[in-house]
């Protein structure tokens, strides 16, 4: 039996002191309750410290490092959280050499090999881990274990690409237990309405291939379902614990209609004192008001439509259009609205097929739309996109410091091809001048909401946040333990090769290998 602890790093600087700010995703990580609850199915003893509220202190590892005596340090990696788990990797090593130090998450997986040259890290997975991790936890030889990248000798090697899992019923119960719910219950309430909150997975992965979007080398390019009485039992079990609301992360989880109309179905039979919102996965072209109407009588009461972009060109080209359309998008507002269902509308400005016409063409779309809520990100290529990929074969890229890489970044990470970045800046400030400030349709449609909810003083003094903060802006700086002494890797001299993936039911790599 090993001993295990999972770190969520800090996110207190990723989202630095903008707008978006606000709804600071500060909950249980899905991901390590996800591997935590296969490790405790194995045998294995797993505790978890998540320092995603707060600043990154590498005093506080320590401390519960030298208290817990580990065999196995584990971290979840967003590229955002990077150079803290460089830092963490080096501190539990100068803890002690006999530490296994190993991280997962979307950035390894992309950048295995090189995440291994930067960091002590002892082994890194790619894909999904929750198979791979407990074999590793087991004490496997490592060049056995598909999935993984590990020092052998001081060189990084790749085992070779994980089949997916096809049976998610199959997997352990998230291990939301290790996580005490009542730490939970200072999360903003513009971004939860019954805290504590958490997040759910009813589904993994992705059959469409925006250019922007990461998902498919950490949960492969395919969709898998869970049945819906596994789905209602995730429901219950949170409840059970002390949890009040949760936001659902599958990436498309309305494009079966049939089966998220089942999902909804089994949760309202389990009338559970829980509420939850579909932050994710509301495919404009599956919007269905029959659907949308199980989901509110399951407990959902806000979805969230990632729009992008208000031209069906630029659709098209990042990878979306051809199903989705801009006409789609607004009769799926539409209904939702009528099954009164509060609607947010994500935004994207500065896309890999964007010009400043099209850009005001978004801001326009959503200037017209009937939304609840809208907000726009700046498009960053981050590691495991086609976007990164395309930006390092053509030099576009202009940093590989990874404190650099947050969604609402002032910051220049990426030469556009046509628009210089300080536009781009200029047209998010426009974007809510015209979409929110100063458009009666959407103050309208909040007093509205505001009235049928009883949330309206509430909205009010998160307006007068919101109004004070910028749009954009740079992630806080941290203070690290040995930034001296992390390994670096030469990104310039050593381009990283396309990011690898699985397709599900076949072994399919899209880039090179080791």
């Amino acid at each position: 039996m090993a001993r295990i602890l999972l770190i969520n790093p800090s996110y207190f600087g990723s989202y630095s002191n903008t707008k978006a700010g606000l709804t600071n995703p500060v909950h249980p990580t899905l991901g390590l309750a996800a591997i935590a609850g296969s490790a405790l199915a194995g045998g294995h003893q797993v505790e978890i410290l998540d320092l995603s509220a707060k600043p990154y202190d590498f005093s506080l590892i320590r401390d519960r490092i030298m208290a817990t005596r580990p065999d196995i340090v584990g971290a979840t990696v967003t590229t955002p959280l990077m150079n803290q788990v460089r830092d963490i990797s080096l501190l539990v090593k100068d803890i002690s050499s006999d530490i296994s130090v190993v991280a997962g998450g979307p950035h390894v997986s992309a950048l295995y090999h090189e995440s291994m040259k930067e960091s002590a890290l002892d082994a890194v997975f790619v894909g999904e881990a929750d198979d791979s991790f407990v074999e590793y936890c087991d004490g496997r030889d490592p060049s056995t274990i598909k999935g993984i990248c590990y020092n052998d000798n001081g060189e990084p090697r790749f085992t070779g690409p994980r089949l997916p899992i096809s049976d998610l019923d199959t997997l352990p119960m998230p291990a939301w237990h290790l996580y005490e719910a009542e730490n939970y219950r200072g999360i903003a309430r513009i971004y939860a309405r019954r805290s504590p909150m958490a997040m759910v997975e009813f589904s993994r992965g992705c059959v469409f291939k925006c250019d922007f979007c990461a998902s498919k080398v950490s949960m492969a390019l395919g969709y898998r379902k869970k049945s819906p009485e596994r789905c209602a039992e995730e429901v219950r079990q949170l409840v059970q614990l002390g949890f009040r609301e949760f936001k659902l992360a599958d990436d498309i989880f309305t494009s079966d209609q049939k089966w998220s109309g089942s999902v909804s179905d089994a949760i309202a039979a389990e009338n559970l004192d829980i509420i939850w919102t579909a932050t994710n996965g509301i495919r404009v072209e599956s919007a269905d008001s029959e659907l949308f109407a199980k989901m509110r009588r399951a407990g959902c009461y806000g979805i969230t439509f990632g729009l992008e972009t208000g031209n069906d060109k630029v659709l098209k080209a990042f990878g979306k259009g051809g199903k989705a359309s801009i006409q789609q998008a607004r009769q799926a507002v539409e209904k939702a609205n009528v099954a009164q269902l509060e609607t947010l509308g994500s935004f994207m400005l500065g896309l890999s097929a964007d010009t400043e016409e099209t850009m005001m063409e978004t801001i326009e779309f959503a200037r017209s739309l009937p939304v609840y809520s809208a907000k726009v990100s700046v498009t960053i290529a981050f590691p495991g996109t086609p976007m990164f990929d395309k930006g390092v074969r053509e030099g576009m890229i202009r940093s590989y410091n990874w404190d650099d890489y947050f969604m609402y970044s002032s910051e220049p990470l990426y030469h556009h091809p046509r628009i210089d970045y300080s536009t781009i800046l200029q047209y998010t400030k426009i974007f809510y001048r015209r979409a929110v400030f100063f458009n009666h349709r959407f103050w309208w449609q909040r007093f509205k909401w505001g009235m049928r909810t009883g949330n309206l003083f509430r909205d009010a003094y998160y307006f007068v946040k919101f109004i004070l903060l910028s749009s954009t802006g740079r992630p806080l700086s941290t203070e690290y333990f040995a930034r001296d002494r992390w390994p670096v890797w030469d990104f310039l001299m050593n381009k990283p090769q396309p990011a690898q993936y699985q397709v599900v039911g076949r072994r399919v790599a899209a880039g090179g290998d080791d």
